[in-house]
């Protein structure tokens, strides 16, 4: 039975979906729910040339407190009470601190939306769910999104003659 479930939260489809599938095992299992969000610092400095922009830095905190009350907000209406926690990450994996945190709390379960993506897309999206994956001391429920089967590039089109 599980009692501390952490739930890893970033704003896209397969992380609400993540929230809603947490929140019914947490209400079949009487758990206790933990939303995390992270900031990754460390993103926004390597792309925007090293410079340091607090304008930027404090945007993305709104955002994921707005992430994480509507998490809260879901789970409320279900009829739970659950805990947040906007973590910010200077020079650490985000995978590094999803798992710090369930370590700390500590959780018996994360549950986080995998991104559903293939090639580049999952090279660098996907491996902050693998990450956890390799790395957890505990079971983690991956909530998996619809495949993007896009191609790269579409084939050419044939000619009528």
């Amino acid at each position: 039975m599980y009692q501390h479930i952490l739930v890893a939260v970033d704003g896209s489809d397969t992380a609400r979906l993540a929230v809603d599938e947490a929140i019914r095992f947490a209400a079949d299992q009487k758990a206790q729910l933990r939303f995390i969000h992270i900031v990754d610092e460390d993103v926004i400095y390597w792309s925007a040339g090293g410079m340091i922009l607090d304008s930027v830095f404090e945007a993305l905190r709104k955002t994921g407190q707005a992430i994480l009350d509507r998490a809260v907000a879901a789970a409320n209406k279900a009829g739970l009470r659950a805990e947040t926690v906007l973590q910010e990450t200077v020079g650490k994996r985000v995978a590094n601190v999803v798992v710090e945190a369930a370590t700390a709390w500590p959780a018996d379960l994360v549950v986080l939306g995998t991104h559903g993506r293939a090639g580049l897309g999952h090279l660098v999206l996907g491996s902050v769910a693998e990450g956890v994956a390799r790395l957890s001391p505990v079971p983690v429920l991956f909530i998996r999104g619809q495949i993007d089967k896009t191609p790269v590039t579409s084939p050419p089109k044939a000619k009528a003659h």
